[in-house]
């Protein structure tokens, strides 16, 4: 048998079509473009002001009960949050929160593993776009008027302090999961801490300043007054701070290991 013979002829030489390369199993698939990124994080923050403030406005429709209204809207954000999540995290990460991807940029802006200043810089905008988008398109699915400022006065001490409670938890819970390699139970870990700070926040857990500006579009149940929103997201931001704190002390590198017992 020849050479000739012994060598198959390759795909091109065939006039067979050349087949997508795929990674090697176990490998990190490329990511994806950043404008796939960015439409990821506006479709998906816009999908769950959507949700918030749809299923708010529907509660309120079904029962004048304010601690039924309350369980039906958490009950719909946690389903909701879990599976855009799950759908749009192996795209952008799932975000969905300006003071989540600013905490993301700071903690790996040295190492360059995570979203970098440019990333970040097309991330917020997107969210708070998709924010705006999804509060109008939950007014129109119900005959509500499309622009509508909240009245809904949220600018109490207690609440800020909430706030800072809330996003604080969500940052820590986030985080924490990075650090030790968990984040696949991401979209149950995370809506179920945004249902559970519902009921345990002052606040009803907003954590988000893209959520609360999309909410103050909207005069319904899950509303926020403009005048209210410059304080609610400056207690996002320092409970972010108090997050990333509290990421750094429980989860200090080089002592996991020796907490741990041996084997």
């Amino acid at each position: 048998m020849s050479t000739a013979e012994a060598v198959p002829a390759t795909p091109a030489e065939s006039g067979e079509p050349l087949a997508e390369p795929h990674p090697a199993p176990g490998a990190t698939p490329p990511p994806a473009p950043l404008v796939a990124r960015a439409a990821a994080e506006l479709v998906g923050t816009a999908a769950l002001v959507a949700v918030v403030v749809g299923s708010g406005i529907q509660a309120t429709g079904l029962t004048q009960d304010v601690g039924l209204q309350l369980l039906a809207n958490s009950l719909a954000t946690v389903f909701g949050l879990g599976v855009l999540i799950a759908l749009l995290g192996p795209v952008s990460g799932a975000h969905f929160n300006p003071a989540v991807t600013l905490a993301e940029w700071w903690t790996t802006r040295r190492a360059g593993a995570g979203v970098t200043a440019r990333e970040a810089a097309v991330y917020v905008p997107a969210q708070i776009a998709g924010a705006v988008m999804g509060a109008i398109l939950a007014d129109a699915m119900f005959g509500e008027p499309l622009v509508k400022w909240s009245t809904h006065d949220r600018s109490a001490g207690h609440l800020l302090l909430g706030e800072v409670v809330a996003t604080a938890g969500l940052v820590l819970l986030i985080f924490g999961l990075a650090r030790t390699d968990r984040l696949r139970f991401a979209p149950v870990a995370v809506a179920s801490y945004i249902g559970a700070a519902y009921w345990f926040t002052s606040s009803t857990s907003f954590a988000n300043p893209a959520v609360t500006i999309g909410r103050a579009f909207t005069d319904t149940f899950a509303g926020i007054a403009p005048a209210s929103v410059p304080g609610f997201v400056a207690a996002q931001l320092a409970g972010a701070v108090v997050g990333l704190g509290l990421v750094a002390l429980v989860f200090m590198r080089g002592r996991t290991a020796e907490a741990r017992p041996p084997a």
